[in-house]
């Protein structure tokens, strides 16, 4: 029941804050950022036709990009109905956007989305990454840094105080396949940006894991499509000694078949919004990159992020009291699906975690999420795949 009850109340907030949104697939990038600089301060980088729009006071989020200037599609999903309302939802203000920063972790006995003694179906999202803004420090045509000072309680009375760093770039064609090891034709464009996010320790008291660490959580929220297939290579090996290959269950029940296939490659969930479900693979499984296709725009997302070799604790956000707090996820992808108040889905989402930070006072820790969308020929595209992949994108629906 509470799994039933979480999920309810989480799409409620999370994708459906209201039943009249607007829908944006088809809107161009002109379109998205003058929408949204009727509610909120906007800035634009861009190099060549590449633009992204980022929203300081909307808790820094990167809320839309293009690879083809202001008449360019966009890629993420933008909750129009909630930002024109103007409502602070404390559950959570889901504004959508490609990537936003969040820290874990959600549930368990170091919870921060729960007041101490609560029951977790009983969540909100802590206010300075919700309804809070963040403070521009600098600005360039291609880069933005904020941040933020917070203070936030965990389920077993830690206070935490800490400042959230907070830098966005939009990078050029040849830092992408610089950063990527690849290079593509110009037949090919892409749109490529990161975000760089570090939190300190500003307390005076350790972070220890007796106590609950804190980890940085970056979420693209995407728009789906039918043909939509979320790719997630993998370690292999023995599972006694690296775990399950993939985590389904979050919400009680396993991923129904056909929804979910474990190939020798990768993992491949469907990004469509038509079952509610999440997956998640461990820091032993999961590889620095991830991505996934929409076979019906001829779109590769590819993610990369920071993922230390040897780090094995990462915060554990599932629903109960744990008894292996720091076996939580690095990757996560989550598809929003028809329930109550919430017909049909809006969006599936695209999640890199940093590690658990056991800092002490003055410390830091850093996590940076990269984000690159290319459009080309299916053939072109499958190529860039099967290098950063490892999966032909040309096989995905024959799956």
């Amino acid at each position: 029941m509470k799994h039933l009850i979480y999920t309810v109340v989480f799409l409620a907030g999370c994708a459906a804050t209201q039943n009249k949104i607007m829908n944006n697939n088809s809107m161009s990038f002109a379109n998205e950022v003058d929408f949204l600089r009727q509610y909120t301060k906007t800035i634009v980088l861009e190099t060549g036709n590449e633009k992204v729009a980022v929203c300081p006071e909307l808790q820094g989020k990167i809320m839309v990009s293009s690879l083809n200037g202001d008449n360019g599609q966009t890629f993420a999903w933008v909750n129009r109905g909630h930002i024109a309302s103007g409502v602070n939802d404390p559950v959570i203000n889901s504004y959508g956007g490609e990537d936003r920063l969040w820290l874990g972790p959600q549930f368990g006995q170091f919870s921060i989305y729960n007041l101490p003694g609560d029951p977790f179906d009983k969540w909100f999202t802590p206010p300075p990454f919700n309804s809070e803004p963040f403070e521009v420090i600098s600005r360039t045509p291609l880069e933005v840094k904020m941040e933020k000072d917070m203070i936030i309680t965990n389920y077993s009375h830690f206070v935490f105080k800490l400042k959230v760093l907070r830098n966005i770039k939009i990078l050029s064609r040849e830092e992408t396949e610089k950063k990527l090891g690849i290079a593509f034709p110009n037949s090919v464009k892409c749109v490529g940006f990161l975000s760089d996010n570090t939190i300190i320790n500003t307390g005076d008291k350790p972070w220890e894991k007796e106590t609950g660490l804190l980890s940085i959580w970056n979420i693209g929220m995407m728009k789906p499509t039918d043909e939509t297939t979320v790719i997630f290579p993998y370690n292999r090996g023995d599972e006694k000694v690296l775990g399950e290959i993939v985590k389904d269950d979050y919400f009680g029940e396993h991923v129904p078949k056909g929804r979910l296939k474990i190939t020798d490659k990768a993992v491949l969930f469907k990004g469509d919004a038509r079952h509610t479900s999440k997956i998640g693979l461990s820091p032993l499984r999961a590889k620095n990159i991830f991505g996934s296709y929409d076979a019906k725009n001829k779109v590769l997302t590819i993610i990369k992020y920071s993922k230390p070799k040897g780090v094995t604790d990462y915060v554990n956000s599932l629903m109960k009291i744990q008894e292996f707090p720091y076996r939580g996820d690095a990757v996560n992808s989550y598809n929003d699906g028809e329930a109550p108040g919430n017909k049909p889905g809006n969006l599936y989402e695209l999640e890199s975690s940093s590690p658990a930070a056991k800092l002490a006072p003055g410390e830091s820790l850093n996590h940076i999420h990269q984000t690159y969308h290319f459009i080309g020929s299916e053939k072109e595209l499958s190529k860039i795949s099967k290098k950063l992949l490892g999966v032909s994108i040309n096989k995905l629906q024959k799956r």
